[in-house]
């Protein structure tokens, strides 16, 4: 018996390994490319991942071509504006559902958990056209207010409240008998208490906002203010060589895996201890 299990086991983990590398081959070999000429990329054996030769040249015409620059710039500035921004209101609800009593919460939560049920795509045409009404077309503004008040804010602020339930309520009376304010038990006993639950709200805000397409294509038409992801669609476009695709798209992931790589011990606690309380 204990050898059928080790049998059953090692063939779970193999077809594990099996998949691993099927889902990760096309990020592999899209860096190897990214270091590869052309003729070895099209007419080379697609399994042979060693650039013959290995060369800099895709990612010094990803700089030059294109100002490659600005598309990352422009990335960055809005996934650092747009998570902390969601990350203050999104804490700010969540304590209020959370800890406060006021007459018709439960009714407020219960049509906010309604938005989430509203696919995203929906709103598109009404976005729009409020910002072709506020003059914000082709400006960043356009870029960062809606990003903020999407439907992610809604999730961000149940899953928080969620985590915010888990803190025994202790802490808060304790805070506000010695003569802590609820900002101050918000700030100084929540929040620091909240950071696994924080820095899973970081990294999915970041990935989402670093990745956003539909959005920026649709309101800003100066490439000038395009964040990455249209900035690489850019270089498909404009650029018909696929090294150099592959050299700009290498560079948009490389921002992604730092930041995973710097909070995932945050987030994997918070996937581990998130709802716990039960209510």
């Amino acid at each position: 018996m204990k050898a059928r299990q080790t049998i059953l086991m090692a063939l779970m983990y193999l077809v594990l390994l099996v998949i691993a590398v099927i889902m990760i081959y096309p990020f592999v070999w899209a860096l190897t490319a990214s270091f590869k000429l052309n003729t070895q990329i099209f007419n080379g054996n697609p399994f042979d991942l060693i650039p013959r030769p290995f060369t800099f040249h895709n990612y010094v015409r990803a700089w030059t071509v294109l100002p490659f620059y600005r598309f990352l710039l422009n990335s960055f500035m809005l996934s650092l504006i747009v998570p902390t921004c969601i990350i203050i209101l999104a804490s700010l609800s969540a304590y209020s559902f959370a800890r406060l009593n006021f007459k018709g919460r439960d009714i407020v939560f219960m049509c906010l958990l309604g938005v989430m049920m509203m696919p995203g795509h929906i709103t598109l045409i009404p976005n729009y056209s409020l910002m072709r009404e506020l003059g914000w077309i082709n400006e960043y503004k356009a870029l960062i207010v809606p990003m903020i008040f999407q439907g992610s804010l809604v999730f961000n602020i149940f899953f928080m409240r969620q985590y915010f339930l888990a803190i025994p309520k202790e802490l808060d009376e304790a805070a506000i008998i010695d003569g802590c304010s609820r900002f101050g038990v918000w700030w100084r006993i929540i929040m620091p208490n909240a950071r696994p639950a924080l820095a899973t709200i970081a990294i999915l805000s970041f990935v989402s906002e670093w990745n956003t397409f539909l959005w920026p294509v649709i309101v800003i038409n100066d490439y000038l203010k395009m964040p990455i992801q249209v900035g690489v669609s850019y270089f498909k476009a404009n650029v018909n060589d696929w090294g150099v695709l592959m050299a700009a798209t290498s560079m948009a992931i490389v921002p992604l895996i730092i930041i995973f790589a710097v909070f995932q011990k945050h987030f994997i606690k918070s996937m581990l201890t998130s709802g716990l309380s039960g209510k």
